[in-house]
């Protein structure tokens, strides 16, 4: 049997690949991987993945015939997950608002840099129950992110965390944080045909993670193949195991 998930991205599974390599080491999901360095080898679009990953992985490194054949693959089950980044979505290398995929993704992407890098807290907001949350306390306990990429749910779409940024002072011994107006969509999802298509519009390494990598009471220690070993929160790790699960089909 081959493998479930094909992982693009993320620069390198020595560098920030290392993440989700653990992750998904530690949940017993198995990937093949390609760095973001890599051109897309088309001997890939013959294996049948649950799910496609697309983190920090530009989309100059494919043909226009290998990114449609990925839409047929979707239309067909597939999942496809992409996570942000600056080579994400738009970004400011990802370019992918101009690719066919923007037909499959169930957010708007913009035509310009849509990178959002904010100095003050930004939470993730929940708004609507689904099964890649499950029963993770967001709102008991809710993670901050650095920064996202700027995009809008399409209307068929289910918005189920919103990037909620903050003002924050500190005045006369005393500290103020005003929510900002216009939260942005943190996590979306929906269908393409037969696949579910899933946007993370913040990224699941540094620095844009931010103290989400850190979610959770406990540790989870883990390394995959080939990756540096990593130790983030357990609620952390549970999070983007469920996000890649729902996308294949697998929760």
């Amino acid at each position: 049997m081959g493998k479930a998930i094909l992982y693009l991205g993320d620069t390198a599974l020595n560098e920030a690949g290392s993440n989700l390599a653990g992750v998904m080491t530690h949940h017993n999901i198995s990937f093949d991987y390609l760095p973001s360095d890599r051109k897309f080898p088309d001997a890939l679009l013959e294996n049948k993945y649950q799910a496609v990953i697309i983190s920090d992985y530009p989309a100059d490194n494919f043909s226009a015939r290998q990114i449609k054949t990925i839409v047929e693959q979707a239309a067909a089950g597939t999942g496809l997950l992409m996570i942000g980044g600056w080579e994400s979505f738009t970004g400011d290398g990802g370019k992918y608002a101009d690719t066919e995929l923007s037909s499959v993704l169930p957010v708007i992407m913009q035509s310009e840099d849509d990178r959002v890098n904010w100095f003050a807290p930004c939470l993730a907001e929940k708004i609507k129950e689904h099964e890649i949350l499950g029963s993770l306390p967001f709102e008991q306990n809710t993670p901050d992110i650095g920064g996202f990429n700027r995009l809008k749910s399409k209307p068929d779409s289910d918005t189920i965390l919103l990037a909620r940024r903050f003002k924050a002072s500190y005045v006369n011994g005393a500290f103020t944080v005003t929510p900002l107006p216009d939260p942005d969509p943190l996590l979306v999802v929906g269908s393409y045909e037969k696949g579910r298509v899933c946007a993370f519009a913040t990224d699941a390494a540094p620095h844009w993670v931010g103290g989400l990598v850190d979610w959770g009471p406990s540790r989870v220690k883990a390394q995959g193949p080939g990756a540096n070993p990593i130790e983030v929160g357990n609620w952390y790790a549970a999070f983007l195991a469920n996000m890649i699960n729902w996308t294949a089909r697998k929760l």
